[in-house]
């Protein structure tokens, strides 16, 4: 079975007026409660638009974590997420495709109930695969 694309994840520079536009100026709710990462030394917050299935999630890292390289302009769209059946399946599919993976099952969100991995698609757009418990 294909995977199914859950939500969008986009870097921001600043949680509190990333929060504060979204909410504020666009109307979204969140929708999850804004959380610490340790894995990644960062910050996520999920936010959601009335009427509408589709999450947008926010995503701040402490410079120097492997996940926050240094923030240009064009480097907002931090990554793709789809929800996968069997993340270890998948990812050795993808991987006898010659995929790289960035980020191996198990290797990050386990504490937060879910099973993740990312790969690059080819405009280094990060694509996250997850499998939830």
């Amino acid at each position: 079975m294909p995977p199914r694309m859950i939500y969008t994840g986009i870097r921001v520079k600043d949680m509190d007026e990333s929060i504060a536009f979204y909410t504020k100026i666009l109307g979204m709710r969140l929708v999850e409660a804004r959380e610490k990462t340790p894995p990644t030394e960062g910050e996520v917050a999920t936010l959601k638009s009335a009427d509408s299935e589709q999450l947008l999630e926010l995503n701040w890292y402490r410079e120097g974590s492997r996940f926050g390289t240094p923030y240009t302009n064009g480097s907002e769209v931090d990554h793709l997420a789809f929800d996968v059946e069997n993340l270890n399946e998948w990812i050795g599919s993808l991987e006898k495709k010659g995929l790289k993976i960035l980020v191996r099952p198990r290797e990050i969100g386990l504490e937060s109930g879910w099973n993740e991995a990312f790969i690059e698609d080819p405009n280094g757009i990060w694509i996250e695969f997850l499998q939830r418990r």
